[in-house]
């Protein structure tokens, strides 16, 4: 039981991934730190679900290594990423081919694909070469019949699509091999618009953005629609190219509970509901008041609006993430899968257990899938049916394992989107979390560094904190 009058230098209000991330840099700099979550276990968002040996995250969404907060957050030395297989695989037209490959930061490679695409480009009226630099097609293989509902189609070629023709492909390669060279800083300076009006401004035509940027795009952002921020969009695609998107190993509630876990002991205290804040106080439920200098708030944004009126509360995008096991995988390995043709409720899927092994029994197969948006009804026959045209194969003989559904998984970053809201409300009273910077995990753990490093100059304790963005190459991925 903690005591009624618990002194503390700061209260963490959550014990989400912003909020530990704070008490981190918090307790690194001296500073006594109690983390309050109402809770049973930390993770808030980041969880995951453990059913007869599988380990299946509720939201999952996607990293990448090249999220600098992930080398930059005290607690995560530890983290071991997955990877998926570089860039990502496009269903289109019965095909598999490979986008966005060959780019990476700090390496010549994407613009030397690009010139090459370039220097191959087919002349009037010849057939394109099937391997460009930027993407390779890779025919589907392993096809099986299944109930009527699960037939495959017979695949139909089109040349070049979905990502037009090799100089079309060269002058994607170029571009995200440019973006992922390109300071942050100069694309918050960018005009601003919704994703997919810029998209459309870009000089790109109109097959490569509509059959590899928009899916694409829509799997980062969690929307479908692209109405975010083209800012944020410009931001989620320079991850994209600068590193590997990934997953942490074991599963979402990796993150927070390793950052739990490094914590002083008896920093964390679940269970514990607040229901009222102010600058030098936090009223709970179960324990009474808790005095403090200061206050930090680090819940999702309808919580926080709750205890700080006023607060904006945005809107959010629903995600629907889908579980199955078969004996044998799909034949597309640790690749992430997006539908170039939109052709079902899928927005992208991929075999969880081929990127990390540890989320899947000895000798059974994870599939993972990401429905974006309300689900349709009956939305495991729907997906069946989709993941049986984008895999090649039946799905008849999968088993269901969950079906979850979060109807505000992810904050809407609508343009215009300020993605570095004030973390400080009043002097002792102060906010973090996704709805304060980016709705990623890169953008909770930045807030969270920028929202410690703004209480320890306040409180007069601020050492070497500094705000430096660059763009790492995580060395922990495995």
């Amino acid at each position: 039981m903690l005591e009624p009058a618990y002194q503390a230098d700061v209260v963490v209000v959550g014990a989400g991934v912003a909020g530990l991330a704070a008490a981190h840099r918090l307790t690194s700099a001296g500073v006594a730190t109690a983390v309050l979550e109402a809770a049973p276990c930390v993770g808030g968002r980041m969880a995951t679900e453990k059913v007869d040996g599988f380990r299946l995250d509720r939201i999952g969404q996607l990293l990448s290594t090249a999220y600098p907060e992930l080398a930059l957050t005290p607690g995560l030395d530890t983290l071991v990423l997955r990877p998926f297989a570089p860039g990502v695989l496009l269903h289109s037209d019965g095909r598999h081919l490979r986008a966005g490959a060959h780019t990476g930061a700090g390496s010549a490679r994407g613009a030397l694909h690009a010139v090459r695409a370039l220097a191959s480009a087919p002349r009037p009226g010849a057939m394109p070469r099937p391997r460009t630099g930027v993407s390779r097609a890779v025919p589907l293989s392993g096809r099986r019949a299944g109930a009527p509902w699960q037939a495959v189609p017979p695949p139909r070629l089109r040349a070049g699509a979905p990502l037009g023709t090799a100089v079309d492909q060269a002058r994607l390669g170029a571009a995200l091999t440019r973006l992922a060279a390109t300071p942050a800083e100069r694309l918050l300076r960018r005009p601003e618009a919704p994703a997919a009006e810029a998209l459309a401004a870009r000089g790109l035509p109109a097959r490569t953005i509509d059959g590899f940027l928009r899916p694409l795009l829509a799997a980062l952002l969690c929307d479908p629609g692209l109405t975010t921020s083209s800012r944020c969009a410009d931001l989620a695609l320079r991850a994209f190219a600068a590193g590997r998107l990934c997953l942490p190993e074991g599963g979402a509630e990796t993150l927070p509970e390793l950052l739990a876990r490094t914590l002083p002991p008896g920093t964390v205290h679940t269970g514990v509901r607040v229901t009222s804040v102010s600058t030098t106080s936090v009223t709970t439920a179960e324990h009474g008041e808790f005095r403090c200098r200061a206050v930090l708030v680090a819940t999702d944004a309808r919580t926080a609006a709750e205890l700080l009126p006023g607060l904006r509360v945005p809107d959010f995008h629903p995600v629907t993430v889908l579980h199955h096991t078969t004996d044998e995988p799909p034949p597309t390995g640790a690749s992430l899968l997006l539908d170039a043709d939109r052709g079902g409720p899928v927005a992208h899927t991929a075999v969880t257990s081929a990127v990390d092994p540890g989320r899947a029994p000895a000798g059974r197969t994870l599939i993972s899938s990401t429905v974006l948006g309300t689900p349709p009804p009956g939305v495991d026959t729907a997906v069946r049916m989709h993941l049986s045209r984008l895999y090649g194969t039946s799905t008849a003989r999968w088993e269901t394992l969950a079906v979850h559904h979060t109807p505000e998984a992810v904050p809407a970053m609508r343009a215009p989107h300020d993605l570095r809201r004030p973390v400080r409300l009043l002097a002792g009273l102060y906010v973090c979390g996704d709805h304060r910077d980016t709705s990623t995990v890169q953008g909770a753990l930045h807030s969270a560094h920028r929202a410690a490093a703004t209480i320890l100059s306040d409180l007069g304790a601020a050492g070497s904190m500094h705000l430096a963005d660059p763009v790492p190459t995580v060395p922990r991925a495995a």
